[in-house]
């Protein structure tokens, strides 16, 4: 026999809903120490941008605008791997609806639509680990899966061209004639240029609108020049053929010298930076923990989806 001391059976093992709810108000914690670096309320937004998040995000945005004194500055904490472009002016409109500053923080990465979001921001926030996307929509298929349309563009131009030319094979054109829906086609080229419209409207309005003078010559910046300069990164940020992959990361340097982009380097401040990091870390833990694909977070409120 041991002498081990018996457990009290009148101190339960803590549930479940114990330990989430400590987790929970741990997330809170840490986003609202983002927040008070900031001077902004803060919002969490880990998951696809399909049908039906931009639901979500306009219920929680109410409720969080109506029940707590709001700021005038809202800071997104985005990490998603893209998804349909048509959502996402919805959500923009939601922030812009209730905030007069909307800025984005990618603690890790927001590629395709995810890219196209994060240009309606007033400043973007990354450090050297985050990575932005080429803004490569994916789209529905009729069997349910989703396709990055430019990818898809990009392989029947390509075939198309060697048709034209008549040095396509008989297996190639075979895909021609049965692989492509020229419906979908059409939805594909539409998201395309959509895409680009977005990110030009808003980077001129938002990203641009404090940009007075040139950084090497102190020339006055004209709309002109702001418009410009917006054409140049949405045709940069859609060249499929610059990117290569629909996954392929962009680096806080790239978007700055290849683009000319300017972007807040949040590794720059060590407690911003911490606080970032143990927010995400935290977040993505939790979401394995209870097995979810997507979540929304802000003060008070953790939200499951999907």
């Amino acid at each position: 026999m041991g002498n081990a001391t018996p457990k009290n059976p009148s101190q339960p093992l803590p549930s479940v809903n114990d330990a989430n709810e400590f987790i929970e108000q741990q997330l809170d914690e840490r986003i609202t120490a983002v927040e008070d670096r900031l001077g902004a309320d803060a919002i969490s937004l880990n998951g696809p941008l399909l049908f039906g998040v931009d639901d979500i995000i306009r219920k929680a945005v109410e409720k969080k605008f109506h029940e707590d004194p709001p700021r005038t500055k809202l800071v997104v904490l985005l990490t998603t791997g893209g998804g349909i472009v048509e959502v996402v002016p919805r959500i923009v409109d939601v922030f812009r609806r209730h905030y007069a500053v909307v800025d984005f923080i990618v603690p890790n990465y927001a590629y395709s639509a995810g890219t196209v979001l994060v240009m309606s921001g007033d400043a973007i926030h990354m450090d050297s680990y985050s990575r932005l996307g080429p803004i490569d929509p994916q789209l529905a298929r009729h069997d349910g899966s989703q396709v990055p349309a430019l990818g898809y563009l990009e392989r029947y131009n390509k075939l198309l061209k060697k048709a034209n030319a008549g040095h396509a094979s008989t297996a190639e054109i075979q895909l021609l004639i049965s692989a492509f829906d020229q419906g979908e086609l059409y939805q594909y080229e539409h998201a395309r240029a959509l895409s680009i419209t977005l990110l030009k409207a808003w980077l001129v309005r938002y990203k641009f609108k404090e940009w007075k003078t040139t950084r090497t010559q102190k020339r006055r910046v004209t709309d002109k020049m702001k418009e410009r300069r917006a054409a140049q990164i949405a045709m940069e940020l859609n060249n499929t053929e610059k990117w290569h992959v629909h996954g392929h990361g962009i680096s806080m340097d790239v978007l700055e010298k290849d683009l000319n982009l300017v972007i807040d380097d949040f590794g720059k401040d060590s407690v911003l930076s911490k606080h970032i990091r143990g927010y995400h870390e935290l977040m993505c833990d939790y979401m394995a923990k209870r097995n979810t694909k997507a979540a929304l977070h802000f003060t008070g409120r953790y939200i499951p989806f999907m």
